[in-house]
């Protein structure tokens, strides 16, 4: 029998843990189950076996499962995490000085070699679209070379 914590997803106050279950008997049968865990109540979503369970296996499927469930659920819902901030991205400064490094991280990835385009979502936390936009504001700022020549 193994439990294992798979993710966590927190919103607000509320946290809703999942958990992989497997059950593995001597005969070489398997039963594979995903447990959730939210606020108070666990509720299984999903149950694979093989061979398939009958219907008096399904009915035992909740004492089997119990216990495990109940030491990998108390541990995890008893630890506390400081909650993180709730903006995904990390801190970029604005303006100016933000496109100067911005052009600084572009360079450097292209001299490494690498894609620029990615090493600035990287650094910035911005999507592809929002960074080929700061990517732009750059080359207007003086901060990048032109894209093309102008005629």
């Amino acid at each position: 029998m193994s439990v294992r914590h798979t993710w966590v997803v927190r919103e607000g106050t509320t946290t809703t843990s999942w958990f992989d279950v497997r059950l593995t008997f001597t005969d070489g049968a398997r039963v594979d189950a995903l447990a959730v865990l939210s606020g108070r109540d666990v509720r299984v979503e999903d149950v694979r076996a093989e061979p398939p369970l009958s219907l008096d296996d399904l009915a035992m499927l909740a004492e089997w499962l119990e216990n495990p469930l109940f030491e990998a659920c108390v541990p995890a819902s008893a630890r506390a995490v400081p909650a993180a901030s709730r903006r995904a991205r990390p801190a970029w400064p604005g303006g100016r000085e933000g496109r100067r490094l911005l052009a600084q991280e572009y360079r450097a990835a292209r001299e490494e070699g690498g894609d620029p385009v990615l090493a600035v979502m990287r650094v910035t936390g911005h999507s592809r679209r929002k960074s080929l936009r700061l990517i732009g504001q750059a080359r207007d700022e003086g901060f990048l070379a032109p894209r093309r020549a102008r005629r």
